[in-house]
């Protein structure tokens, strides 16, 4: 039995047994699964909306050794992340585009998660905004020429496109495993297509597989499997790889 198969029967069984498991919840193991799998004690990554560190802490478990790059705009969460791990990751108050610069950002104030460059489509009844100044770099102007990077995460609430614009030369030249969400509702918002994106990302010698796929087949989407995946918007979390 493939690890494909052991884990579709295990979430067949969990689900009659009335063990609900949520579909971040599957994100977040599979999360760990490819972090764990990927990095080494000395690996160093990206992490790109840091938030509470969450992802964070897996990184640093696995590669304590390592340099590792954060961007959380959020001051206050920012400031949590500073306090917490910073002896141990480097830590930016910017958000990251295609371009450098200043932009509004939206912090929603009651679902901080939802946070980003422009309003979209919150899971939450009336969410609290504010709007803070932050400056935007690009992750090429943030990341030393000579450091390697490894692996790159990105939860940017619909932003990715940009992030992924402004990250060519690290990318190209390092060929990262690069986890990133990218689906309706927030996508969107920007003006980006998905097919757009997959050609972006292809350029840069990378495939992409669904992260619920990645540990077991790898297969790699084509372009029209990517765009009927996004539009049909039941999965949202996918992994480049080169």
């Amino acid at each position: 039995m493939s690890f494909v198969d052991i884990r579709q029967f295990a979430k067949y069984v969990l689900d009659n047994l009335g063990i609900i498991i949520t579909q971040n919840q599957r994100y977040d193991k599979y999360t760990r699964y490819l972090i764990q799998s990927t990095l080494k004690p000395q690996s160093n990554s990206i992490d790109i909306g840091c938030h509470k560190g969450e992802i964070l802490d897996i990184i640093l478990k696995c590669s304590p050794q390592g340099q590792h790059f954060c961007f959380e705009p959020i001051p206050y969460l920012f400031q949590n992340l500073v306090k917490v791990y910073g002896q141990r990751a480097r830590f930016f108050e910017w958000a990251l585009a295609g371009t450098g610069g200043t932009a509004t950002f939206n912090i929603v104030k009651n679902a901080p998660a939802y946070s980003g460059l422009k309003k979209r489509q919150y899971k939450v009844s009336n969410p609290e905004i504010e709007e803070i100044n932050v400056t935007i770099k690009t992750l090429d102007e943030c990341i030393p020429a000579d450091v390697k990077i490894d692996l790159i995460k990105i939860d940017v609430e619909g932003a990715e496109f940009g992030v992924f614009e402004g990250a060519k030369e690290v990318i190209t030249k390092n060929k990262p495993v690069v986890i990133f969400d990218c689906g309706l509702g927030a996508s969107d918002y920007y003006g980006t297509s998905p097919g757009a994106l997959f050609d972006l990302i292809h350029s840069y010698g990378l495939n992409i597989s669904l992260l619920s796929e990645f540990a077991g087949s790898r297969r790699k989407l084509t372009q029209s499997e990517f765009i009927s995946i996004y539009q049909a918007n039941n999965e949202y979390a996918f992994v480049a790889f080169p």
